[in-house]
């Protein structure tokens, strides 16, 4: 006889590498906002058009502070440590 797993215990397995999958993307954005803010103060200082790498930056700024209010909805990662 199987073993069947409660719905809820499945939903929340669900939203809990869901909330995972935020905390990478969010990591990526994390990234490219650091590289376009450090590409933008250069072509700042240098004197270069910086209007289109700002914008990127505040596109990406944007995306990022939406996510991560999204992932505050979603419940904390759980420690899966296998030793």
């Amino acid at each position: 006889m199987k073993h069947r797993v409660p719905d809820s215990a499945a939903r929340n397995a669900g939203r809990q590498r869901s909330g995972e999958d935020f905390d990478l993307l969010i990591g990526f954005l994390g990234f490219w906002c650091l590289l376009l803010l450090g590409i933008t103060v250069w072509m700042e200082v240098t004197g270069a058009p910086a209007l289109g790498w700002a914008l990127g930056l505040l596109a990406l700024v944007l995306a990022l502070w939406g996510m991560v209010r999204l992932r505050r909805k979603l419940p904390a990662r759980a420690a899966r440590r296998r030793t």
